[in-house]
């Protein structure tokens, strides 16, 4: 052998000695996921002193970092898990209504985030819940099932990322009979602390009672993942993030963007293996801003996996992440759109302590019906104290038309029952939050402006490309919509424009605005009757609930003529939430015929359509 061929030999080995020797599999830390379902930060008495004792999770903390303002985006679950493992904003990527009549496709050139890690190496488990809006690709789970499991990896070398929902504090844990009231409850009821938006009764103080008793259920959960993760001897190797699915849920908080709705509890606790990857102190708490959208890349930036373009989310741990820039990040993004049967469509936006909400069908009060939310005792007991008349003040806000746009001081009003829109002192801050809501809404853009009826059929083969290829439209219709909240005056000429376009979906959002208005909009009446025979019959939708609202006509026979033009199941949904509204909210002026409303369409034996009906023939 040459001299020459050995010093090459040398040189070649003493130089991979030098490079950086890549990260295997079994160099990755673990995560696992605990999610409770239905649950805001209001119940745990480490975010809130009104909250359940939970000493388990009170332990993570010990061990990690407490996440004080951690978001859903949305308050009900498909869309808020959807958020969670896409990293996107559901309204950009056609995922923001619950129950969905059609998966979207997922974004060009992104996945689900455990995707990533699962070509990383990692062993990808889900137990169980899914309840996903957009298509869930083969590459995403190892295994998603009732019998999924990290322990199941094949080998103990490989790293796990596993996924654990509990179903104990959701809400249908609180469908009790009366008779289950004569059960006693860990939590007394008369120590519990009612939100003063609810009236004071035994069955309120037993349900928030009950619900705690759920959160302290949680915690033994909690409790139980950890032992079986110490007991392996992964404890110190494994990412445990403990949150909930989003609010809730007694009432006014799961469906709903307020804070009850979205802001969730987030601990996670850090490993000793890999506390030098997180530039935070364990046992401490921050009050910076994440978002769902943000769990994604957190976990592929502690991973070491690069995080893909084309998400909107942001890593809050890890390495190359600024502790401080956490900490000052202060803005969320909220929405709501249909909630099963039950369609309005909400944005908001929360800035610091300051929270500004747009409803943009103020109309619909919150009450409106959905059945599944008034199978609980407490719903129905203040819907008929409402009807009784045993309702005042702050009580009676969530059966009456709701503000055009709200701004609350979250400090003083956490709440959210004193709408500053009107303080003169706050005006500018109003036009600063609503202006940057606009801003964020048009630059998504928010494919909720488009009817689902239309999304459906034209947008869920690629609903990012159509929100891009509409993005001007979307544009013009929010700010068509935003006429609502001018003086009728100024509004009335653009009102008239758009009630009289071309564009039916300008149309649209012009009747939205002039009955957002309501009677001061009375002298566009005449244009208005020209439309109930649309060629459009979701413009003639818009036109009955307009008529209905400034004036006494009985709408109803144009109501039933409009049904029977309806075309598809998103469409006749949507005519059936506004016949819900009419039916319930205008005394016996406009009591539905139950059969009058008359379809040609094919419905599935269940679901949302049929639920709606369902409600008319038990009245």
């Amino acid at each position: 052998m040459s001299c020459f061929f050995l010093l090459a030999m040398v040189s070649i080995l003493a130089s991979s000695w030098l490079l950086p020797r890549a990260a295997t599999a079994a160099d990755r830390p673990n995560f696992v996921w605990i999610m409770s379902e239905d649950n805001s930060k209001h119940y745990l008495r480490h975010f809130d002193p009104d909250g359940a004792p939970a000493p388990q999770i009170e332990a993570l903390a010990a061990h990690g970092i407490t996440f004080e303002r951690a978001f859903s985006c949305a308050p009900v679950c498909s869309v808020a898990r959807t958020t969670l493992i896409t990293s996107c904003y559901a309204p950009r990527i056609g995922t923001q209504f619950h129950r969905r009549f059609k998966l979207a496709a997922m974004p060009a050139g992104v996945k689900m985030f455990p995707a990533y890690l699962r070509a990383a190496g990692y062993y990808t488990t889900n137990n169980r819940k899914q309840d996903y809006n957009a298509e869930l690709s083969d590459d995403v789970w190892s295994e998603s099932s009732k019998h999924a499991s990290w322990k199941k990896r094949p080998d103990e070398s490989t790293p796990f990322f596993h996924v654990l929902t509990s179903t104990l504090s959701h809400e249908g844990s609180l469908h009790f009979p009366e008779s289950a009231m004569a059960e006693p409850t860990q939590t007394d009821p008369a120590a519990v602390k009612l939100q003063p938006y609810f009236p004071d009764t035994p069955t309120f103080r037993y349900t928030r009672a009950r619900y705690h008793d759920r959160i302290m259920a949680i915690d033994d959960v909690v409790g139980k993942v950890v032992s079986e993760l110490k007991a392996a001897g992964e404890l110190e190797n494994t990412f445990i993030f403990y949150f909930g699915d989003h609010g809730g849920v007694l009432p006014r908080s799961k469906g709903y963007a307020y804070e009850a709705g979205l802001h969730v509890p987030l601990v996670v606790r850090i490993p000793e293996r890999w506390k030098d990857s997180v530039s935070r102190d364990r046992a401490s708490r921050t009050a910076g801003f994440v978002e769902f959208v943000d769990f994604g890349p957190t976990v592929l930036n502690l991973a070491g996996i690069k995080i893909p373009a084309g998400i909107d989310g942001k890593a809050f741990l890890g390495k190359g992440v600024d502790a401080a820039e956490v900490d000052s990040r202060e803005e969320t993004l909220g929405y709501a759109d249909r909630f099963d049967e039950k369609s309005d469509l909400v944005r908001s936006l929360r800035i610091g302590n300051t929270k500004y909400m747009r409803h943009f069908e103020p109309f619909y009060p919150d009450a409106l019906q959905n059945n599944y939310r008034y199978k609980m005792l407490a719903y129905k007991e203040w819907r008929t104290m409402f009807a009784n008349g045993e309702l005042s003040g702050t009580q009676r806000q969530f059966f009456g038309a709701k503000p055009t746009e709200a701004l609350f001081d979250l400090e003083s009003d956490p709440h959210e029952i004193n709408n500053l829109v009107g303080d003169p002192e706050s005006q500018g801050t109003l036009r600063k939050m609503r202006a940057r809501l606009n801003e964020r809404l048009k630059a998504m853009p928010d494919l909720s402006f488009f009817p689902e009826a239309v999304l459906c059929e034209s947008a869920m083969h690629n609903p990012t490309a159509f929100g891009q290829q509409n993005q001007t439209r979307i544009a013009k219709w929010i700010d068509i919509a935003n006429l609502a909240l001018l003086p009728f005056r100024d509004a009335e000429a653009k009102m008239q424009e758009a009630i009289s376009s071309d564009d039916p979906w300008d149309r649209y959002w012009g009747l939205i605005a002039a009955a957002s208005i309501g009677r001061d909009a009375k002298p566009l009446v005449r244009m208005v009757r020209e439309r109930l025979s649309d060629e459009e019959p979701l413009v003639a939708l818009r036109a009955i609930e307009f008529l209905a609202i400034v004036t006494d006509e009985d709408v109803r026979p144009a109501l039933y003529r409009t049904i029977t033009r309806a075309s598809s199941e998103p469409e006749l949904l949507q005519m059936l939430n506004t016949t819900t509204y009419l039916n319930d909210f205008f005394g016996d002026r406009l009591t539905i015929d139950v059969p009058q409303l008359k379809s040609s369409i094919k419905l599935e034996k269940r679901g949302d359509v049929k639920d709606r009906l369902d409600y008319f023939s038990a009245k």
